[in-house]
């Protein structure tokens, strides 16, 4: 009997703990959504691919919708008209960062630029990260680094085709894209020890300042924890800046440069690879701006304009991070008249966006034509299409991630052509997602390469 008592105060609390919360609820004007069920909210609706479950409740509900995952409450944006209002108009009310229990332990008490809340420290780590780290003359420094490594990558294929062999692109992408990240922050490959040691962050990347320290300026090219220390050091800086910054900076430029770099050009050459008459295009305008005597060169990059349409949609149609980290209502606002309550997530679709049938003809195809005469741009200044944000939260990143994509995309259809195993054909190819932060493939891309320059 007593038992029953307890589970009956117990379901009581609850009740008037829902009942209070939907009374307050209809003091304002919420956006539309469905109707939730106690304690879960919409948790129940969403599925193994929540971008796409997100894009199919929007059709009924409208692009920004009202859903609630526990007892968060969150804003789903899912058109450019929808993303402008937060991103820009009104930027400032959602520039922050929700609390995060993981980001808490795993950037430093949410000390990085991804997980950062909004303030001045922020506005000052975001500042120093653009001027010092991120700038076209600090990225330039490290061409000879991206050279070398793309060397010893294309060699690795070479060798490949000449034993007439699969090669698992999306394995070796993945490898190279982390390689470059490690040259370019910490001067070495460290690849290895650093996913071996993947729960233990603080302990290897404290390891790989104390050698920095020691080294001081001999040993090794100056790098990004170089400059990190530097900074460090010197003490002039306008906010704490001690050892916890530093890795947290690390990490960032870590996670950044090698996950979405390594998924866009893995989304990229299957979509080549499954479209033939795309990658011929591609190839020939290769030959037209590189000839076939020579591997492309950063310098030959903005001449590569076709490339660069294929890239952004692969952008389009493959969003690299589906849901943009959640932005925070910093306080209540009011949008297209409804009330955006303080403590709100706000979530962009970017999967919803780049598929809406209302802003892209034959959303579902990979038609990098219809760019053709567009200034729709990825840098955030064009709402439909968003892959690194727009605002304040924007990707700082977003230069040395388009190097990156279109020099590597560049090199391997440039290099070489591209057949699938087991006599398969392109259409044929498997292009199923696996949500993510960074939307991957299910399976790893196989295919079999032929060297094609003359060389």
């Amino acid at each position: 009997m007593a038992v029953s008592w307890i589970w009956l105060t117990l379901i009581a609390i609850l009740a008037s703990f829902w009942l209070h919360r939907l009374t307050k609820k209809k003091k304002k004007r919420l956006p539309p959504g469905p109707r939730g069920v106690p304690i879960l909210g919409h948790l129940h609706m969403l599925g193994k691919n929540p971008h796409q479950d997100l894009q199919r409740i929007a059709k009924e509900y409208g692009p920004i919708m009202y859903m609630q995952f526990g007892l968060i409450p969150n804003i789903i944006v899912s058109s450019p008209e929808a993303a402008q209002l937060f991103l820009k108009t009104y930027d400032l009310v959602f520039a922050s960062r929700p609390p995060h229990q993981a980001a808490k332990y795993l950037s430093w008490d949410q000390r990085s630029l991804t997980f950062g809340p909004y303030g001045p420290y922020w506005r000052n780590m975001r500042k120093l990260c653009t001027l010092e780290l991120l700038s076209n003359l600090r990225i330039n420094s490290f061409q000879p680094t991206r050279r070398e490594e793309l060397g010893i990558f294309i060699e690795s294929l070479k060798q490949a085709a000449h034993e007439g062999v699969a090669v698992d692109l999306s394995a070796k992408v993945s490898s190279l894209a982390a390689e470059l990240s490690c040259r370019m922050v910490f001067s070495k490959k460290l690849t290895r020890k650093f996913k071996a040691l993947g729960k233990v962050f603080d302990e290897f990347l404290e390891k790989v300042i104390d050698e920095h320290v020691r080294a001081g300026d001999h040993g090794h090219t100056k790098d990004i924890v170089d400059t990190l220390i530097s900074i460090m050091q010197s003490e002039k800086t306008e906010f704490e800046f001690d050892r916890r910054h530093v890795k947290a900076i690390m990490l960032d430029l870590l996670a950044a440069s090698m996950d979405t770099a390594a998924s866009t050009i893995e989304w990229t050459l299957s979509e080549l690879i499954k479209n033939p008459r795309i990658m011929k295009k591609v190839q020939k305008e290769l030959e037209e701006v590189v000839g076939l005597e020579r591997m492309v060169e950063e310098s030959d990059l903005d001449k590569l304009a076709y490339l660069d349409m294929v890239v952004k949609e692969t952008f389009r149609l493959h969003s690299v991070a589906p849901l943009l980290l959640p932005h925070y209502a910093m306080e209540d606002c009011k949008i297209n008249g409804y009330d955006i309550p303080k403590g709100s997530r706000i979530i962009i679709n970017t999967h919803a966006i780049g598929h809406d049938p209302n802003v892209w003809t034959d959303p579902e195809k990979f038609i990098p034509e219809r760019f053709v005469g567009s200034d729709i741009d990825v840098r955030g200044l064009h709402f439909q299409l968003l892959p690194f944000g727009s605002g304040r939260r924007g990707c700082p990143g977003i230069q040395l991630g388009l190097i990156h994509v279109r020099l590597i995309v560049s090199q391997l259809v440039h290099c070489f052509d591209w057949k699938l195993p087991n006599d398969m054909l392109p259409e044929e190819l498997d292009m199923t997602e696996e949500f993510g932060l960074i939307l991957a493939r299910v399976n790893h891309l196989m295919a079999i390469p032929t060297f094609r320059l003359q060389n």
